[in-house]
């Protein structure tokens, strides 16, 4: 399909080269020479700065040989099927486009393209709509959940409720199903204004490329805060340089050299300037027959200003019918032909009056449609017109137009309330919200509420609104909408009275106040009782967990005891509400046994909040439950993987990584953080990327990991997070280095000052206890760790797990002076009972210890054997040292640096997402479902397993599945 040729009607129009014809015409792309060149399968228009030249593959770019050397080896890479990416910045008039023209001439395969609207940054998946629209026909190609979510999020399907990465995971299959058959660029042209759904649906795509041949390149504003992507690499555009502004000056028109000189001079280096600013000059004043005093000296004016001024001159001097014309195109967006024709028509116009623009060398009218000349131009033409021009067309655009469209055009021209406007914005809010569109629907339910008259319904949007923007992670955003609805009279509706305490204690939570959060929760449902008791109960379970995961404060006990008081004690799993309160208020009185004996769940029931599920599943670790935790993270995380909530999984695989760590699962544990920690980076949930990395710093610490179990901690210890729990773990993490590595003073020191510290009511200290008993032990201060056993032996036998009583036992054994061959036996037969197998490891390594210094060394031997194993195959390199050095002074010939972990276990060779992949593969899992399960592509997963069989051993996939338990 050609690309953009614009016509002027001026012998001093730029002159259009092209390759291989003899036809001439006039072009005015921003400014840029237009040169036709035959690529790959189809003839390009190609917008170069400035004349020509050849880099081996199209039109040279005047000055920009740096710039297309970078684009040339992003698709060299892609031809080799290596993905890349990239953000071209850039102010106005810079080259932006014709970089991107540059590389789609330049590419090999197929090229997919979108420009930003305005126009269109309310409406949700607008831009990824029409980027798709090319090859929607193949969406039958990627898995059917992702599918059904991409064609609903485009209203193109069903209503697919999932959430906007669901649709960025649909879109990464899709590029990468097409770039199967040959390499894929997608070029995104004023990515500043995508809307904000297509933009973390993209950046979410482009950043989960592995190993597919997908390019895609982003041209926008100079500012990053105008489109943050981080993780995709930057090119920062400057102006040409002197003898390349001289150049394009010289190749657009004839101007004397004095003049010329002056031309390059003001603009700056901007090539739309160099180009148009000789536009502002009469015939005499470009021959240098007289001076040019818009360019003296000491002008304040910018160039772009001077530019925009032109455009809009020029604009004014069109019919006032073919202004009009322009001004629907302009504000129409997107440059549909059959709606700006009817919109046209609407206003007693017809197509054909833009031929006028066109002439002026405004537009360009194509079977593709109305393409305006430069951005600038589009602005020129809104501010050119009056208010009744402006709307006119916007009531003419409005009977044109979809119901979403709609809506926006009739907002942008009510001056007063209107409740048939509200009622239609808030119906585009609810279809936005079903399609995943969070920032949308916060738009749409904000300008609803500006123009209800009612200040009861006015009210409820703005709660709405409020709460859409913390869904869309725009704190700052829902923040001022909550002040909004603050303005107003208190709200007196149920479910307006929860949702505005639930998104005030959600920023209070975010700003570092989680009491505060606690007291907005309770306040919200005593307010109104009458609110269903599910949510009600949702909301003081949070509130209890916002008191006990905050800082110590005085008034934490008391708040608790409100928070008791109002969760009522009922049958069935919600009674488990009042439980949890009351199990606070019994920690910050001092009982940490009673608070956690209850044997109570909220059990998994699909249709109970999420939440409350997330609530269930972190109890049972509470509890020291951890069989039944990792059962229910399991079907917590299957459950938002067969539902899409990828905003959901970072918090959901939190859970699943503590439960593998507490049962002894640590190489699944350590490939569950890693996952969980990118998506949470992807869907930028830093608070729990933070989590994850504190249980990712716990296991590289039980490895021995120093430099990585470090890293983590210190990344978590110095981030601003109110959850104190991201706290304990990264603490929890450095004691578990300093016990591997026998640093036993560290342990107890660490423990000390935790247990005096913000973190001392956490659950997570008492997995911590036997670390403390044998630091002290191994310290030679034995009675330093009598009360801690003490508080350990009580809880384990209160909880009545086996692990938690063998673990007990082992403690007590290393306090006893005397025989402890009993206690040792009777802890493994406990471990035999709950399988744990780190701490039975451990286990049969002090025991083995014990048996060899009462010279038991054949007995000892069996233990320490199966002690190193164990290590071995759960990644903790240090321990298995321990134990190899025992098995040494016990008489067993080791090598005096065994491969550890690695050489005897090859699962641990392997990176978490190879391991998460092959024990997906090992059940006979197809690559697309293995990507389906884990938000990447059938090529990732492929490429994955590529690498991972040399790492096995292994040649097929039949040979996975002896490590299908693993």
């Amino acid at each position: 399909m050609p690309g953009p040729s614009f016509t002027g009607a001026g012998a001093k129009d730029l002159i259009v080269a092209h390759r291989g014809g003899s036809r001439s015409s006039a072009s005015l792309e921003a400014g840029r020479t237009l040169l036709t060149c035959t690529v790959s399968r189809r003839t390009r228009t190609l917008p170069a700065v400035g004349g020509m030249g050849t880099s081996g593959r199209g039109a040279m770019l005047y000055g920009r040989e740096a710039e297309q050397d970078v684009v040339d080896r992003l698709l060299e890479r892609a031809a080799q099927g290596v993905p890349g990416s990239l953000v071209v910045r850039g102010e106005a008039g810079l080259g932006k486009s014709a970089l991107l023209e540059y590389a789609e001439a330049a590419a090999r395969g197929r090229v997919l393209r979108v420009t930003g609207v305005e126009s269109e940054t309310e409406l949700p998946f607008a831009a990824l709509h029409v980027l798709l629209g090319p090859v929607l026909g193949e969406v039958g190609r990627v898995p059917r959940r992702q599918g059904e979510a991409l064609l609903g999020a485009l209203g193109l399907g069903a209503d697919a409720p999932g959430d906007r990465f669901l649709v960025g995971l649909a879109a990464l299959s899709l590029l990468t199903e097409l770039a199967a058959e040959e390499p894929l660029l997608c070029l995104v042209d004023d990515a500043h204004w995508l809307d904000r759904e297509s933009a973390d649906a993209l950046l979410f795509a482009v950043r989960r490329l592995r190993s597919e041949p997908v390019t895609t390149i982003f041209a926008t504003r100079a500012d990053a805060g105008v489109f943050p992507a981080p993780g995709v690499p930057e090119l920062r555009l400057a102006g040409l340089d002197g003898r390349a502004a001289r150049a394009l000056a010289d190749s657009t028109t004839t101007l004397a050299p004095w003049v010329r000189d002056q031309v390059v001079a003001e603009a700056d280096g901007n090539p739309l300037a160099l180009v148009e600013l000789p536009r502002l000059l009469t015939p005499e004043q470009r021959a240098g027959a007289l001076p040019s005093p818009g360019f003296a000296v000491g002008v304040t004016e910018p160039p772009l200003g001077r530019v925009l001024s032109a455009f809009r001159e020029r604009i004014r001097e069109l019919p006032a019918v073919s202004r009009l014309c322009l001004l629907v195109a302009a504000l129409e967006g997107t440059g549909k032909i059959e709606t700006v024709a009817r919109a046209a028509a609407a206003l007693g116009a017809e197509l054909t009056d833009l031929a006028a623009a066109e002439h002026a060398g405004l537009v360009r009218v194509a079977s593709t449609g109305v393409e305006f000349r430069h951005p600038l131009v589009r602005t020129a033409t809104r501010l050119a017109c009056d208010v009744a021009e402006r709307v006119a067309a916007h009531r003419a655009l409005a009977g044109t137009v979809d119901d979403d469209r709609r809506a926006w055009h009739l907002a942008a021209v009510a001056t007063a309330p209107d409740e048939a406007v509200a009622a239609a914005l808030e119906r585009a809010a609810v279809r936005g919200r079903r399609r995943g569109g969070q920032v949308a629907v916060a738009a749409a339910y904000e300008r609803a509420a500006e123009l209800s008259p009612a200040p009861e319904a006015a009210l409820r949007r703005w709660v709405a609104a409020a709460g859409a923007a913390l869904e869309a992670g725009l704190p700052g955003r829902a923040e001022e909408l909550t002040a909004r609805a603050a303005t107003g009279r208190p709200p007196d509706e149920p479910r307006v009275v929860a949702e505005l305490a639930r998104v005030r204690a959600a920023l209070a939570f975010e700003s570092g106040r989680p009491l505060d959060a606690a007291r907005l929760l309770c306040e919200g449902v005593e307010t109104f009782t009458a609110a269903d008791e599910v949510t009600r109960l949702t909301m003081l379970g949070w509130a209890a967990v916002y008191v006990w995961a905050g800082r110590p404060h005085p008034d934490r006990l008391a708040l608790a005891r409100r928070i008791e008081d109002l969760a009522p004690e009922l049958p069935g799993p919600l009674g488990a509400v009042h439980a949890i309160a009351r199990d606070v208020r019994l920690m910050l009185e001092g009982d940490q046994v009673a608070a956690t004996i209850a044997p109570y769940s909220l059990g998994q029931e699909e249709d109970l909040p999420f939440d409350l599920r997330v609530l269930s599943v972190y109890l049972g670790f509470g509890r020291g439950d951890v069989d039944g935790m990792y059962r229910d993270a399991l079907r917590l995380v299957d459950a938002c993987r067969a539902a899409g909530r990828i905003g959901r999984m970072p918090q959901a695989m939190g859970m699943l990584a503590i439960a593998e760590l507490a049962t002894g699962r640590h190489p699944s544990a350590r490939s569950t953080a890693s996952e969980g920690r990118r998506l949470a980076d992807d869907v930028e949930q830093p608070h729990w990327a933070h989590y994850l990395s504190g249980v990712d710093a716990w296991l590289a610490g039980v490895a021995g990991d120093e430099e990585r179990c470090r890293a983590l901690a210190e990344e978590v210890l110095a981030a601003d997070d109110a959850w104190i729990t991201g706290y304990a773990w990264a603490t929890c993490a450095l004691i578990a280095l300093d016990s591997a590595l026998g640093r036993h003073d560290r342990v107890l020191d660490r423990f000390d000052k935790a247990m005096t510290g913000p973190a001392r009511d956490v659950w997570l200290w008492r997995y911590t206890h036997p670390d403390y008993v044998e630091a002290a032990v191994r310290a030679g201060d034995p009675e330093r760790a009598r009360p801690v056993a003490a508080r350990l032996a009580r809880w384990a036998e209160a909880i009545g797990q086996p692990w938690a009583r063998a673990v007990s036992a082992r403690c007590q054994a290393m306090l006893t002076e005397g025989d402890a061959a009993d206690l040792y036996e009777q802890a493994l037969e406990l471990h035999r009972r709950g399988d744990q197998p780190f701490e039975q490891a451990r286990t049969e390594l002090v025991y083995g210890e014990w048996l060899r210094r009462h010279n038991r060394r054949a007995d000892a031997r069996a233990q320490l054997r199966s002690a190193m194993a164990a290590f071995d195959r759960l990644g903790a390199s240090a321990w298995s040292r321990r134990a190899a050095a025992e098995l040494r002074a016990s008489g067993v010939s080791l090598p005096e640096s065994p491969a550890g972990d690695r050489a005897r276990d090859p699962l641990a060779a392997l990176t978490p997402q190879e391991l998460q992949v092959v024990r997906l593969a090992a059940t006979g899992a197809t690559n697309r479902e293995i990507g389906a399960r884990l938000f990447l592509s059938a090529r990732t997963v492929a490429y994955h397993l590529y690498k991972a069989f040399p790492k096995l051993g292994i040649s097929s996939r039949a040979e996975l599945a002896r490590y299908v338990s693993t």
